[in-house]
């Protein structure tokens, strides 16, 4: 941020500096987004190894160790989404905080 900002001055660069702040947030946004595809396709895939059929007792007892991780994945997948959606929120506030400093443009 430039050292132009005074008692209740913002220059247009500082307003451009968190518009691109703000940006910047959504770009880790969309990372954190693609993280929770990933940990999705991990669930997927174990989700796809229970299908295959167990006969035996430990092959029995891998599946059901596969399912618990399967939906821990899921829990986990949820709360990167809901980090992602924070940081599409945040990104909201940061550009509107540019445009309030800056007086509205």
């Amino acid at each position: 941020m430039s050292a132009s900002i005074t008692a209740g001055s913002v220059t247009a660069a500082d307003a451009a500096a968190c518009s691109s702040r703000s940006f910047e947030v959504q770009l880790l946004a969309g990372r954190v987004e693609a993280c929770a595809e990933q940990v999705d396709a991990v669930r997927a895939r174990l989700s796809q190894l229970q299908l295959m059929d167990w006969q035996s007792p430990a092959g029995q007892a891998y599946r059901s160790s596969l399912r618990v991780q399967a939906m821990a994945l899921s829990g986990a997948r949820e709360g990167v989404l809901g980090a992602a959606l924070a940081l599409r929120r945040h990104s909201v506030h940061v550009a509107e905080s540019a445009l309030t400093a800056a007086g509205g443009y």
